[in-house]
């Protein structure tokens, strides 16, 4: 049975002040609890129906500090979900540090003040579909482990580390470097398709607004911009959302440089 004391903690952390109290984060539904539990994240909390403990091998893992079974009432008072998904876990944090030696020799992700949680959590499936291991985010960037955030990753928060950081500091750290392209997504720019790309370097994507920020601009060494193969009309798109934009771009990295 789940206490009050139980039902009041775990609803406390769909608010950052107490993720950040605590670091903790919660994660709901079958298959993204059991990405979290195989890939050796901390679960400082599982909360299971009948169902869920009857199918899943939760017995062989060693992370799990507590399980405490639910009823399908109780999983209501705890889910951020209209539709429960029989299990919800409270994991812990990761503290990730940035390897100069990885980010020099690969293909990152830059993310500059991405307000949406829907369109953060889809750009990291991205990233994790298109093996790009880091992302780094500004502050002003929605905190990752908002739950709307941790839902839309479908379990690519497992493989995808992302960091904080000042991102002038970080790009001007890493603009002299040979051989190490810094990109960004901008409306007007060089064909992407016609553009020599790297296959070492900074992707950045800028605000759903209004784009990359002004003070970053100076920073970037090529302008990419995804041609519009619409037919131009008084209703023709503006501009692409910025997860869908993120995907194009990626694709076609990998595809010219894989």
């Amino acid at each position: 049975m789940l206490s009050k004391n139980k039902i009041k903690f775990i609803n406390s952390l769909k608010k950052k002040k107490y993720r950040k109290e605590t670091g903790l984060f919660i994660a709901e539904g079958v298959k993204l609890v059991n990405e979290l539990l195989s890939s050796g994240f901390q679960v400082h909390l599982l909360c299971a129906t009948p169902e869920w403990m009857n199918a899943s091998n939760y017995r062989k893992q060693t992370n799990i500090k507590e399980l405490i079974p639910i009823t399908q009432g109780e999983l209501s008072r705890i889910s951020t979900q209209i539709n429960p998904n029989q299990v919800v876990a409270v994991a812990e944090q990761p503290a990730y540090e940035i390897s100069e030696a990885e980010l020099t020799n690969t293909l990152s992700l830059v993310l500059d003040t991405i307000n949406d949680p829907g369109n953060l959590g889809t750009i990291i499936r991205i990233a994790d579909w298109f093996g790009i291991n880091n992302l780094i985010c500004s502050h002003s960037t929605v905190e990752v482990y908002n739950p709307k955030v941790i839902q839309s990753t479908m379990g690519s928060i497992c493989r995808v580390k992302v960091h904080y950081r000042d991102l002038e500091e970080i790009l001007s750290k890493y603009q002299n470097i040979t051989d190490f392209g810094i990109y960004g997504s901008f409306l007007e720019g060089a064909n992407i398709y016609k553009t020599e790309l790297s296959e070492k370097g900074f992707i950045v994507m800028g605000n759903e607004s209004h784009g990359i920020s002004g003070k970053l601009i100076p920073f970037i060494k090529n302008r990419l911009y995804i041609p519009n193969y619409s037919r131009k009309s008084d209703f023709s798109p503006e501009s692409l959302n910025v997860s869908v934009a993120t995907g194009i771009i990626c694709a076609e990295f990998r595809r010219r440089v894989v």
